[in-house]
């Protein structure tokens, strides 16, 4: 008793069909879902050294995201993936644009980290995120994949006695430590700081603009001065 299965030329019938397409649709969805989202990231870059929170947690736990391991060794990261994967698949694209400089104006105080981005919110949380080791004076490496060139640099860090895991980040924490001229379009640039008069934990707070728009780039990378 097969034949309400079966269209009038013996083949499967239109809802048969249907229902099989219907599946391989959910079954399709259901397979992307579960891989990261690259595509926005591909033409963009951030701080890898010391390690911009997002790319912190991407390099250390992208491979390994369900890891349940994350949640007693790096809870910063952990609550970081169950608030939005995609900050951190998506490291290289913490951008605005249309700033016109107006950073200050335009970021309120403890939306530093997230560029005031309401989708890396998660990067403003208060907690022991994992630092990278300093000197008082070390190289930041900026990697942009696109190479668009800067305009400048601004690099600030915060002040001494400020303390990252209980503090809000807002602009009155912070000393601008650096600014630099402008970089010819290329994958690596680096540049020296200097954070003499510091010690312990800090953030390493860098502003990106771009050469090839009106593009602005922020980042908090978690730093510990020895």
């Amino acid at each position: 008793m097969r034949s309400h299965q079966l269209g009038q030329s013996g083949g499967p019938s239109r809802s048969t069909i249907r229902r099989s397409l219907q599946a391989l649709v959910l079954l399709f969805a259901m397979v992307v879902g579960t891989l990261p989202f690259t595509g926005a990231a591909q033409a963009h870059g951030t701080i890898i050294n010391p390690a911009s929170r997002a790319y912190q947690c991407w390099k250390t736990w992208g491979n390994q995201h369900m890891n349940p391991a994350m949640q007693q060794q790096d809870p910063m990261c952990y609550q970081a993936f169950q608030s939005n994967p995609d900050t951190m698949w998506n490291w290289m694209s913490q951008l605005r644009d249309g700033l016109a400089g107006q950073f200050q104006a335009r970021t309120p105080n403890g939306q530093l980290c997230s560029n005031g981005l309401s989708r890396n919110n998660s990067l403003n949380q208060l907690g022991a995120w994992k630092a990278t080791t300093v000197s008082s004076n070390f190289t930041v490496q900026l990697y942009d994949q696109a190479s668009h060139g800067a305009d400048y640099f601004q690099v600030y860090v915060t002040k001494q006695g400020f303390n990252p895991a209980t503090q809000q980040l807002g602009w009155g924490n912070l000393d601008l430590v650096a600014t630099t001229g402008r970089y010819a379009p290329a994958q690596n640039i680096s540049f020296n700081v200097s954070a003499s008069g510091r010690s312990g934990n800090h953030i390493l707070f860098v502003i990106w603009k771009a050469s090839h728009m009106d593009q602005t780039y922020m980042w908090c990378s978690d730093i510990r001065i020895a």
